[in-house]
């Protein structure tokens, strides 16, 4: 089973993939999973994903492009080989 993690704190992730069934798993080649950082995806050299909310207010709204470019980026190396995926948000 392949697991493709699209995160903000990819060293969040790395430690509880490193214990327990989730090791197991990925020792036995079960489960395989790609963590990305999505800030890898953006185009500026701030490398921003969020932006201010639309008619102002408090809080921040993750910026659409960063997604789609990583969820492409995913789809096109599961394509290249062979592989069907599904997208969950």
């Amino acid at each position: 089973m392949r697991f493709e993690l699209l995160t903000l704190f990819p060293g969040m992730f790395e430690p509880v993939l490193a214990h327990s069934m989730l090791k197991r798993g990925q020792e036995k080649g079960l489960l395989h999973v790609h963590i990305h950082n999505l800030r890898d995806f953006t185009t500026d050299r701030h490398k921003m994903v969020d932006d201010t909310p639309y008619g102002g207010g408090a809080g921040m709204v993750m910026k659409a492009e960063p997604i789609l470019r990583a969820v492409a980026s995913v789809r096109a190396d599961a394509q290249s080989n062979g592989e069907d995926i599904r997208v969950i948000f």
